[in-house]
């Protein structure tokens, strides 16, 4: 009786899940659709920067998250019903702890790759901060709330931890060593947590020294099928490695080791730490990301058979065990057809929240924004710069979201209303990495123009190059970037929404810190004084450069 109440309680629980996510709004990208409409995709599946990407199936629903280091909000949650379509549905950290040390950018910490799970009828997220120690939020709904991060351990280097839940009722949990904080790298350490799974309580056990072979092995994750214990682990470095798994009968070791999937003859350079998944229909697949520089690492989905207890990633064309990526496959059978749909990219602002793509790049203020849903737009409040920015690397209070695919152009409405009592009040349309860009309006000496701006090795606090192109009499403005292969970027604007005038050169976008380069607004001021200035943004529209 009991038994079948806890099933009746499951059951409602993902009848309420799978309801709240049938009124997302569903799209579909202009610039990146994998599913080829014929049964078979190509990869990459999401051809954005979701890092480090784990995924879970639970009942005829697969979810996906992904490392988000300094952005916020952080730990995006993906969802999929034939792990080729993907929606963004919400994200886990509204706000990433120690609030104080992120309320500034902190470009390249914060969320490491992180683990989802779903155990005793609730979904749960470790993750690690690599200066902190690690962490996990819970939810008993996909789509939140997310109970507030739980410090599990603390202490320096700890990164990609994955939990296990053994059939003896103990709790496992494998993790590696960044090597900048911990002073060593290339290992793994298996530690056992409480009944709760909220802390370590031993030092732990070295389970793997990839030193000999397989330096710089990371992103462990953790398994178990037919009696083994499995360690799904990439090595070798992140644009360079290969994917290792390792089995034991027992959890402790001695682990055995094999290469199952490698680039081989492909383009797909790395490929690196990703997740093991199983359809209803007992189909095996395997998600992980290839590092795309300034496109970041994007997200592949890879066929996943198992060869005498080991799996094989891949193609393996040569029988030896040995998988490389697929390039285009068979859709996997998952029991029916499902509609075509993307992450949302373009932005119309006509809701009362912030759309889920944008993240700003610190902890945000609720005087940052404004979405003003009755008027269709999302107003952006001039926010001053911190005292010690040197440029726009350093200021919290910009608003991005991920590029998209190789080629794309993106256009928005702006509407800029400066205050009347300060100068060098500044709003537009930016390219971020460790070098940027930006199209913008800026008021100057009481008047308004439209300027230019780079900034080489921003990361090193090096000062802004501004060109003033015009004096601009009008508020609004449409402010466009068309991006093509390589990140060349080439901004233009328009003040009819029809004509659009080149502002000179292209801008090469650069990655960021460990991610890859994004595009998104920002509306800044150098000053303090009683009420700011602001920006309105009409739109955000993605499409196929033309």
């Amino acid at each position: 009786m009991l038994k079948n109440l806890e099933k009746i309680v499951l059951l409602s629980l993902l009848a309420c899940g799978a309801h709240s996510l049938s009124a997302q709004k569903t799209t579909v990208s202009k610039v990146w659709v994998a599913d080829n409409g014929d049964g078979t995709y190509k990869n990459p599946v999401i051809n954005a920067d979701y890092s480090d990407p784990d995924a879970i199936r639970v009942g005829t629903d697969f979810y996906m998250t992904a490392s988000s280091f300094e952005a916020i909000p952080g730990l995006p949650i993906l969802h999929s019903k034939d792990l080729v379509n993907w929606t963004l549905i919400g994200h886990a950290l509204k706000r990433q702890p120690p609030f104080d040390h992120f309320a500034k950018p902190q470009h390249g910490n914060g969320v490491w790759a992180p683990s989802i799970r779903y155990h005793n009828n609730e979904f749960w997220i470790y993750y690690p901060d690599p200066d902190f120690g690690i962490y996990l939020t819970k939810a008993k709904n996909i789509q939140g709330p997310w109970s507030e991060p739980v410090l599990v351990e603390a202490g320096k280097g700890l990164i990609d931890p994955c939990p296990l839940w053994d059939d003896n009722g103990k709790v496992y949990l494998v993790h590696a060593y960044a090597g900048s904080r911990a002073g060593i790298k290339s290992i793994l350490v298996l530690k056992q947590l409480n009944a709760e799974g909220t802390k370590t309580i031993d030092a732990g056990v070295l389970v793997y020294d990839g030193h000999a072979k397989d330096p710089t092995i990371e992103g462990p994750k953790l398994y178990k099928r037919n009696g083994y214990y499995y360690i799904f682990a990439p090595a070798g470095g992140v644009s360079t490695g290969w994917q290792l798994v390792l089995r034991s009968r027992n959890i402790y070791g001695p682990y055995e080791r094999r290469v199952v999937m490698d680039q081989g003859n492909t383009n797909v350079n790395g490929p690196h730490q990703g997740a093991w998944v199983s359809t209803q229909t007992g189909e095996d697949w395997f998600l992980h990301f290839q590092d795309k520089e300034v496109y970041g690492r994007v997200v592949h989905l890879q066929p996943l058979k198992w060869l005498n207890d080991w799996p094989v990633i891949g193609e393996d064309k040569d029988g030896d065990g040995k998988g490389e990526p697929v390039l285009r496959y068979r859709k996997p059978t998952v029991g029916k057809t499902y509609p075509v749909v993307t992450p949302a990219e373009s932005d119309e602002f006509n809701d009362a929240r912030i759309g889920l793509p944008w993240q700003w790049m610190a902890n945000p203020k609720p005087t940052w924004a404004f979405s003003d849903a009755a008027n269709g737009v999302l107003r952006l409040f001039a926010d001053k710069l911190p005292d010690s920015a040197k440029n726009l690397w350093f200021a919290p209070n910009v608003l991005l979201q991920k590029f998209p695919a190789e080629a794309f152009m993106v256009t928005t409405k702006m509407t800029f209303k400066p205050s009347s009592k300060l100068d060098n009040e500044k709003a537009g349309l930016a390219i971020m990495g460790l070098s940027y860009a930006n199209l913008a309006l800026k008021k100057m000496n009481g008047a308004v123009y439209l300027v230019f701006t780079t900034c080489t090795n921003a990361d090193k606090g090096n000062a802004e190059e501004e060109t003033v192109i015009m004096k601009l009499d009008a508020e609004t403005i449409y402010l466009r970037v068309r991006i093509t292969a390589g990140g060349r970027c080439m901004f233009s604007y328009s003040t009819n929404g029809n004509d659009f005038t080149e502002t000179g050169s292209a801008f090469k976008a650069e990655p960021g810190r460990w991610i890859g380069a994004k595009v998104g607004i920002f509306c800044t001021r150098e000053s303090q004084t009683n009420d700011s200035g602001y920006a309105d943004f009409d739109w955000f529209r993605i499409e196929e450069v033309r």
